[in-house]
């Protein structure tokens, strides 16, 4: 059989795929697993509601608990007064989140620095680190709100906010310092000196090369830190400031009712959750480029 020149054209260019049997049935078998994996979970998770909201509806004490925490009418009392406090948490979290990333940077260069003329800074940056990160935060927090003002210091704010940022700053840098000495020291020695060998300084080196690997590698860990401070905003509260968590604290004062804290807490919960799951992604998208063999 003779083919014309178009048809051994058409015939060189197509290229489609046309799967196997076997791979159908096994792609079938798979979806059929999924969709019934799927079905188990959804009945497990509706029965395991089920069963702790009869727990809860059939306690001794609920009526009063709905009463005093799930008051429809001081929810809604709150809501919007929580909303607007919430907005000085989310300003906080990227004022803070922002100095807390460089002042760690640094403080994680400096611990990093070779050389014995380096020493004080290393031993400065290590002292800090070591106290902040023992230090608990609310304790951070009163020393920080409540001291500074006692001074008297001329010049010096005595803004509960901007102190409570700083506060804040101050503990999670020495958090976030060590995850970027983590970072640091997980680039093997090989990529500085082959920096080296191309020229470039110590600061280049660390510039160009080993800062960019080493904040790609840690960037699970600083979201999480980052999720860890936009809850911990609330704790700017204890200096006055009106924030989410003192809007709900003001109404829980005058009505008695616990409903705010819930409402604020559930406010603070849907915010935190985004960061959450786009956390998750990243890391899952990270491991997925190290098991291909990817840059991660």
């Amino acid at each position: 059989m003779t083919l014309t020149k178009d048809e051994a054209g058409q015939e060189g260019t197509d290229d489609s795929y046309t799967p196997s049997q076997r791979r159908i049935e096994r792609e079938a078998l798979k979806r059929a697993r999924s969709r019934r994996a799927t079905a188990i979970a959804a009945v497990s998770t509706l029965l395991t509601a089920v069963v702790l909201y009869l727990v809860v509806v059939n306690a001794p004490g609920w009526p009063r608990t709905k009463e005093t925490f799930f008051n429809g009418q001081y929810a809604r009392e709150a809501f919007p007064k929580v909303l607007e406090g919430l907005w000085l948490n989310v300003r906080l979290l990227f004022v803070c989140g922002a100095a807390v990333l460089v002042l760690g940077m640094l403080i994680a260069i400096a611990r990093t620095l070779r050389g014995p003329v380096f020493f004080p800074l290393r031993f400065l940056a290590a002292a800090y680190t070591d106290f902040f990160r023992g230090l608990p935060l609310i304790i951070n927090l009163m020393i920080v709100v409540l001291g500074v003002p006692a001074l008297r210091l001329q010049g010096v704010t005595v803004d509960p906010v901007w102190l409570g940022g700083t506060a804040l700053t101050l503990t999670y840098s020495a958090y976030v310092a060590e995850v970027f000495r983590a970072g640091i020291e997980s680039v093997h020695p090989s990529q500085r000196a082959a920096a080296r060998s191309l020229g470039l300084s110590n600061r280049q080196a660390l510039r160009y090369v080993v800062l960019p690997q080493a904040v790609r590698r840690q960037v699970p860990p600083l979201l999480n830190d980052l999720v860890s401070l936009q809850k911990d905003t609330g704790l700017v509260s204890i200096g006055g400031a009106i924030d989410a968590v003192r809007a709900a604290d003001i109404i829980v004062g005058r009505s008695l009712n616990y409903t705010p804290y819930i409402v604020a807490g559930l406010v603070f919960v849907a915010l935190t959750i985004p960061m959450t799951r786009l956390t998750d992604w990243v890391t899952a998208r990270m491991d997925r480029r190290r098991a291909q063999g990817g840059v991660a």
